[in-house]
């Protein structure tokens, strides 16, 4: 691909300036409704088993494509499903250290690693650990987010912006019945219902995660719950 992978863009001080709020969002996008014809439109259902920046590849402009299926595996509904430790230090689910068995929701997970170091500019990290306990209460999402670019000052990017935070907290989940589908994630991108956060510098980390998204019964994502997270973070600031 013309542009190589996400990582080295990112690792690249003036590439990385070009991948603006809206090229990164429109990544995390791309890369979700992917993951989600893999999921849930293949026949078997398709895990990637890798999803990591490297595994991420950009054309001429910069639109992102899922690659290296090597690890990929086809989920067989009447099988375990058991399998090796495959994947990325750092971008494997949990669970899969102890359960040995492959989902979709393994995907899911690295999905949201790969959101949150496209916002921030680098691989989470020890955030990923603060992220699942009580010290990431004073944080604030604006101090997170990749130094090299100036915060939005137009409404609808930051509003982007927080959404794909939340939607990268909700994936996140330790438990993985409790993390949204590929699908959902996909639906919600595309549907653009979601409030506008007046002070993205308002966002705390710990809001995020405590009106974090919930499904209903049917794996979605509530868009009017969306709408309260935000609107929420918007009240905070006046």
């Amino acid at each position: 691909m013309a542009r190589g992978s996400l990582f080295c863009v990112l690792a690249d001080d003036v590439e990385a300036m070009e991948l603006d709020w809206i090229k990164r969002v429109k990544i995390i996008k791309e890369t979700a409704c992917a993951l989600s014809y893999l999921h849930h439109d293949c026949h078997s259902p398709i895990v990637h088993r890798d999803i990591s920046s490297n595994n991420i590849l950009l054309n001429s402009n910069l639109e992102a494509c899922v690659s290296d299926f090597g690890t990929a595996r086809l989920i067989d509904p009447d099988s375990s499903n058991q399998t090796m430790l495959v994947g990325t230090y750092g971008y494997i689910a949990p669970e899969l250290a102890y359960t040995m068995v492959v989902t979709e929701k393994c995907d899911v997970y690295s999905f949201g690693v790969l959101t949150l170091e496209t916002l921030m500019g680098k691989h989470p990290g020890e955030l990923l650990v603060s992220l699942s306990t009580s010290s990431s209460k004073n944080m604030m999402l604006s101090d997170i987010l990749d130094p090299r670019l100036s915060l939005p000052s137009d409404r609808r990017v930051a509003k982007d912006i927080v959404f794909a935070a939340a939607i990268a907290s909700a994936c996140l989940r330790l438990n993985p019945k409790l993390r949204p589908t590929m699908k959902c994630v996909s639906q919600e991108f595309l549907s653009r219902k979601r409030l506008v956060a007046d002070r993205l510098q308002a966002v705390s980390l710990l809001q995020l995660k405590d009106h974090d998204l919930y499904m209903d019964d049917e794996g979605r994502i509530p868009s009017q719950n969306l709408g309260e997270i935000v609107e929420i973070h918007a009240s905070s600031s006046t």
